[in-house]
Order: structure tokens, then sequence, then C-alpha cells
């Protein structure tokens, strides 16, 4: 066990650096970074990420009639034409941008080992603290969901194994089929319309993950008013899940009531729930059971940027699409070194979950 996830750990590295140069070789090609954001501002083409910088650029550079001065030494940069090539110049250093491509790689990489993220370009605070900030948004909706997906999942998937081919079989495969083929954020926006006083009923909040009165409230209050406004983003988030979960239980549950030792348990006296619980039910959960880390970072970090954007919480999704949008890179990288990271620790432990259900699994004697 332990030379395995010693391999395992050791691997780990090349990917995540792999991952990390493609991405950093990938943004080198892209247009209108954080100097081309500046420029636009400048030149009177605004953006939401330069209208929160410009002051601070125009001070470090001497101050924004300074940096109109003509020359050319910016030429590179598109619209830079007639600006100070001082300016520029302050900009690259500003950002980095004054080292060489394979230089600011090796730093950023340096730093990253150490969990050292850097500032923001455009929000004037440290990476890692906007996402401390954002994270419990984010956990709360992967926590959740993987939860509640796996109490309604894993009892329907029993019972529709139990019951294969009956009319209640037939009926709930169809609800779940539907849920499965709606896409979340335009279930998200029906709920809201509907339920949220988009044009029928004010029954939910329309944003934010508490109330402004939070703090005000009871503890019970606090978990009523949490649920509440949690409601109808779950609810659009986790309707397409419950296709896969519970179908995965069900068939997992009936490759296992056709094999050989159910026949023989039913034959030796056992009654029903004794076969079903006692025997099929560990077998069959393997796959459900040890896909619980996989399904959580999913539902974590892959689904829920539109979710949160349309119900206005401003978590991790938001905060790297906002980023992505801005040029923001160090808030991109940090994220995309933190989510291949946890993923590849996530696949890690599921494999040893796996191993832990069924000690008749032994990756460790496999090729890794």
């Amino acid at each position: 066990m332990g030379a395995y996830i010693l391999k395992r750990i050791l691997l780990m590295i090349p990917t995540l650096l792999g991952i990390m140069l493609m991405t950093f070789t990938v943004i080198q090609f892209v247009p209108g970074g954080p100097i081309e954001q500046i420029i636009a501002k400048m030149q009177g083409t605004d953006t939401d990420a330069t209208a929160r910088i410009s002051g601070n650029v125009g001070n470090e550079a001497g101050g924004g009639e300074q940096s109109q001065l003509g020359g050319d030494a910016g030429i590179k940069y598109k619209g830079a034409q007639g600006l100070d090539p001082e300016f520029i110049k302050s900009l690259e250093i500003q950002f980095g941008f004054d080292k060489p491509v394979h230089e600011r790689f090796l730093l950023m990489i340096g730093d990253y080992a150490t969990f050292n993220f850097g500032r923001s370009y455009f929000r004037d605070r440290t990476v890692i603290d906007l996402i401390i900030e954002k994270m419990p948004v984010s956990i709360s909706l992967g926590l959740w969901l993987t939860l509640i997906t796996y109490l309604v999942s894993i009892p329907l998937g029993i019972r529709k194994a139990v019951h294969a081919g009956s009319n209640f079989d037939v009926w709930t495969s169809a609800v779940i089929i539907v849920g499965y083929a709606i896409p979340s954020f335009i279930l998200a926006i029906l709920l809201i319309v509907l339920f949220a006083g988009g044009s029928y009923y004010s029954w939910f909040p329309l944003r934010g993950l508490t109330s402004d009165n939070f703090d005000q409230l009871s503890w019970y209050g606090k978990i009523a008013d949490y649920a509440w406004h949690m409601a109808l983003p779950l609810f659009a988030l986790g309707i397409g899940g419950f296709a896969t979960m519970t179908l995965l239980t069900k068939n997992s549950f009936l490759d296992e009531i056709r094999k050989q030792y159910v026949i023989t348990a039913r034959a030796k006296g056992l009654t029903e729930p004794q076969v079903l619980y006692g025997h099929v039910f560990r077998n069959a959960m393997l796959l459900v059971i040890s896909g619980f880390p996989g399904a959580f970072l999913g539902a974590f970090f892959a689904g829920s940027l539109l979710i949160e954007t349309v119900f206005s919480l401003d978590g991790l999704g938001y905060l790297t699409y906002k980023a992505a949008l801005d040029r923001d890179y160090p808030i991109v990288f940090a994220n995309l070194y933190i989510f291949t990271l946890v993923g590849l620790v996530v696949a890690l432990i599921s494999d040893l979950t796996y191993m832990m259900i069924d000690p008749r699994i032994d990756f460790e004697s496999r090729e890794v």
C-alpha cells in the first residue's frame, strides 16, 4: 500500500507540471492581456478590470497625463501607439512581463509549490485571501449537492432494481432522464421565474447565501435561512446528477442480483431483505461508494459556475470566470493549480477507498 501511494504521489508532480505548462503556454497567445486592458482604458474603451486598476497604475507611472506622452516603445501592445515608453515599461515590471517567459514560469511554479499565489492584478488583495473568502459558497454547493444526491439516488436505485420492469421503474426512469436532459442553468432561470419573484411567486430569495439580517437570527433561524437560500440552487444543480447516480446504483444491484451467490442465498431460505442488504449491498455499492470523492469534486468545481452566476452566489466558480474575463492571471493559475492538485489527490483517495471497501482489489500489484 505504501509503495503504491508513493508512486501515485510521484506521478502527480509531472502531471501537475504538464497541465500548468500547457495552460501557461496557451495564455501567452491569448490577446487582451492585463496591459492591453489598461491601454484600452486609457484609449477610452473602458472595462471593469481596467477601471479598478487604472488609477494606481497611472500614479505608479508618474500620472495619467505624463503617460500619454509620445513614443512607440509600447507598439508591441495593441493600441499602445503614442503612449510613453516608460509607462509601458512600468506596466511590464508591475506585472512581471519584463522577464523571459521560461523564467516567469519557473518563478510561478516555485511560488506555487509553497502555495504562494501572489496578488490579484486588479483586486488589490492576495489570491489566497480571495480563494478563502469564496470557498464557503462552493463548499456549500458541492457538499450538500453530493450528500443529497447520494441520499436520494441510492435508495431510489435500489428500489428500481428490486422492482425492475414495473410501472414504478418505468415512470421514475422517465422522470430522472427528463431531469438529466434539462440544462441546469435553464432550470435555474425557470425556478427564478416561477418561485423567486420573477413573474409568479416570491417564495424563495433571488440571490445570496444568507439574508442581510443573518447575524441577528437565532441558531435555528440561521439554519432555516441558509436552507431557504440553498433550496433553488441545489435543486437546479442536482436534478441532473440524480439520473447518473440512480441508474448506476440500479444497474450495479441488478448485476449482483443475477449472480449465483444470490440464488444460493435465496435457496438457503434467507429473506429478501437479508439477501439484498446482507449479501448484495456491499458488492453492489463498491462503484457507488468509491466514486464519492470524485462526485464531490465534480459538484464542487465543475458544475457550479452557471448556478453561482444565475443566483448571484459569489463562489470560486464565479471568481475564476471573472478573473478569466479580466485576464487576472494570478487568480486563474492559482485556481487551476488548486483544482488540478485536488483532482489528483481525490483520484488517489477514490482508489484507496475502493481498496478499503473490497480488500480483494490490489492496485499495488498492477502497473500504475
